[in-house]
């Protein structure tokens, strides 16, 4: 797509930057909207999040049903749920405690956060030791069995491709529903005011 780019950096790096722009001018680069998911009064993050996945799984089921997508031509890792499910729950607790995930920390970064850069030398250090280990820790699970014999989640469980992404489908309704209504339960989401003052009431 771009000159001197047969590697994706400068793709890969515009559109990080793209994303995180979008993601600041969201709230989403502050703290205190992102720890009110937990607390479940806010659900945007989740909302937006979800959308953008089923967007992209529609998308790209479609381009591979009309051919213009070769099933081989995007990287998937193997389904190691096991692992996945624990690395969901680290990432979870730290985004629960601090309110910032890896995308956002930098985002919020380069907003001025000085909280962020914590999070920021954390995804750091959390990369190179992933780097380091990551083959050991493959082949440990490969041979205990936690790695499911398929490269996606409908290939590992024989789901088709449009019955899963009709339960993405069901999902994000649901989500959308239940949201909304807990934050109307909650006293509505954090207001751009306390996303920047940092005031958010515990409701």
């Amino acid at each position: 797509m771009f000159p001197l780019n047969d590697n994706g950096m400068i793709s890969g790096l515009l559109c990080g930057i793209l994303f995180g722009y979008v993601l600041e001018n969201a709230g989403f680069g502050s703290p205190v909207k992102l720890s009110a998911q937990f607390r479940l009064r806010d659900w945007a993050v989740f909302k937006v999040m979800f959308t953008a996945i089923v967007v992209a799984a529609v998308g790209l089921w479609l381009l591979r049903l009309t051919g213009l997508l070769k099933p081989d031509s995007i990287a998937v890792p193997q389904a190691a749920l096991v692992a996945a499910a624990v690395g969901g729950a680290l990432v979870g607790a730290g985004f629960a405690v601090g309110g910032y995930c890896p995308g956002t920390s930098v985002a919020g970064l380069f907003s001025g956060r000085i909280d962020a850069l914590v999070f920021v030398v954390g995804v750091i250090t959390g990369t190179a030791g992933f780097a380091v280990f990551y083959g050991a820790t493959l082949k440990s699970l490969k041979s205990a069995g936690l790695i499911a014999e398929g490269d996606t989640f409908a290939d590992a469980y024989e789901i088709s491709d449009p019955v899963m992404i009709a339960i993405l489908v069901v999902a994000l309704v649901g989500v959308f529903f239940v949201g909304s209504w807990l934050e109307r339960r909650k006293g509505g989401p954090v207001t751009a005011q306390e996303a920047v003052e940092g005031a958010c009431p515990t409701t």
